[in-house]
């Protein structure tokens, strides 16, 4: 005998078609546009940043540049602190009370060279590219005009702006002021890397927040796909729920469920189509079997069976037609239509119906002017009409036809001073196989009559309209509207 245990571990789903399903979803999806937006944005931000500031700082520079040149301008101007004299041809004094009042700024240095030679400096901690030794020292010292420039070193790019200074009609000395720029942008780059990892970590709790809204926002998509699975055709009551009353993901919502209602609607008609077309052909199926059946053997008692099972045929027949009928009333090519003289249409009608039955007949009112309609699908309405009318009245009774052309409608009405109907039965009686109770005659229809008329007058684009009360008559009124003639009829 085989073992009848389960494997321990059942086979597990590939890691990669695992990605793929994740990658395929739309909250993935998203998410991933959202990271690569934001990614985008703080990269150009960052570097928008950086730029930004570089450039005030050498900006800023450039300003502490020439204002220290300024000062030292003024001061050369102005009187000896200690004398009170002017300074005159003394370089060095100049240099010697400058450096003493003036504090540079960090990363900042100011240089005097006085007779070619390195001569003060107003810090004795001086980088090794400014150092009395150095290549710029050197140039600065044989420097006979005014000179701005920048420079990379090893010690970084040394920013400067040098001030050649006459004394007795010659150049006596020079003084410098420079700038370890290097530094301050070190300090750039310092502070830029701080925003960066501050915009990554502000990323990674932005994507969280993106992946945790978006889940929300899906979730009506979600719990839609699992309604679309869970509906059978024994199942469709499920809905969605709505949640808000606007917004894309509602108005989803609500046409789904709407579509929903008109799935559940057809399959609940054609469940009952099928159960009321079974019941109407069990009747005259079993009708036929049953004379059939005992069929005699004279030529006689033949043909009354066969004449009966014709009857029934035939009665099978037009039940058939006329569901197929009401099939093509749903189809686009259900109506023909064409310009129709309501006049000459009316007084049509009223010739056709009068053949039905010994009744009082009337023309009670003609319409003018022209309407666009299918000629013959109106006529089967009215006379359809007419029919009802007549197993609802005696011989005497009257019934009047009328048609009238108001603004934009077109009526078309069948009265009768017969039974009328019950107010019971005046909603349900255009429901398909709902036959009419009449006192006067026996009806022998399929209760389709009255659900055709209402298909054909809908397939127009209008109503019909009943008024009716017990034993005072009842009037049906086709409201159709008024459309302009095509303009291959122009």
């Amino acid at each position: 005998m085989k073992p009848s245990v389960l494997p321990k571990h059942s086979p597990t789903p590939q890691p990669a078609g695992g990605w793929r399903r994740m990658l395929g979803e739309a909250r993935t999806r998203i998410l991933l546009w959202y990271l690569l937006l934001m990614v985008i944005s703080s990269v150009a931000s960052v570097l928008a940043v950086r730029q930004i500031l570089l450039a005030r700082v050498e900006e800023r520079v450039e300003q502490s540049l020439y204002q220290e040149v300024e000062e030292f301008r003024q001061l050369r101007n102005g009187r000896n602190p200690e004398t009170g004299q002017p300074f005159g041809d003394d370089i060095e004094a100049i240099f010697d009370v400058f450096l003493s009042r003036n504090v540079p700024e960090d990363n900042e240095y100011l240089l005097a060279i006085v007779d070619g030679k390195f001569y003060k400096a107003s810090s004795l901690a001086l980088p090794v590219a400014l150092r009395p030794d150095s290549t710029l020292m050197q140039q600065w010292e044989s420097l006979m005009m005014p000179k701005q420039d920048g420079e990379a070193t090893f010690s970084g790019t040394v920013l400067y702006l040098a001030e050649p200074i006459e004394a007795a009609g010659q150049v006596r000395g020079v003084f410098v002021v420079t700038h370890l720029v290097s530094r301050d942008r070190a300090e750039v780059t310092e502070s830029v890397l701080i925003i960066a990892q501050v915009s990554l970590v502000v990323l990674a709790i932005a994507s969280a927040l993106a992946w945790f809204a978006a889940g929300k926002v899906l979730a009506p998509l979600r719990l839609l796909s699992q309604t679309a699975r869970s509906i059978t055709e024994s199942n469709l009551t499920e809905r969605i729920p709505l949640d808000g009353s606007a917004g894309d993901i509602a108005e989803l919502t609500r046409t789904f469920n709407d579509m929903l209602d008109r799935i559940e609607a057809t399959f609940n008609s054609q469940r009952q189509l099928l159960n009321d077309v079974g019941h109407e052909l069990r009747t005259p199926i079993t009708i036929i079997r049953g004379h059939l059946e005992l069929m005699g053997t004279t030529p006689q008692e033949q043909q009354e069976t066969l004449d009966i099972v014709i009857d029934e045929l035939d009665r099978m027949s037009r039940f058939i037609d006329e569901l197929m009928l009401l099939a093509k009333a749903e189809r686009p090519d259900f109506l023909f239509p064409e310009p129709i003289d309501l006049t000459a249409f009316t007084e049509e009608l009223y010739a056709k119906i009068t053949a039905l039955g010994d009744r009082r007949w009337q023309l009670e009112a003609v319409g003018d002017g022209q309407i666009v309609g299918d000629r013959q699908r109106l006529t089967e309405a009215i006379v359809n009409l007419a029919q009802n009318a007549t197993q609802h009245t005696r011989a005497g009774d009257t019934i009047a036809l009328g048609s009238s052309r108001h603004r934009n409608q077109v009526r078309l009405w069948v009265r009768d001073t017969g039974e009328g109907i019950e107010l019971t039965d005046q909603s349900r009686i255009f429901q398909r196989f709902v036959r009419g109770k009449s006192r006067y005659t026996r009806s022998d229809g399929s209760g389709l009559g009255l659900a055709i008329v209402q298909a054909i007058v809908q397939a127009h684009g209008g109503t019909i309209q009943l008024a009716s009360q017990p034993d005072q008559g009842a009037t049906f009124t086709l409201v159709l509207p008024l459309k302009p003639l095509p303009e291959t009829y122009l």
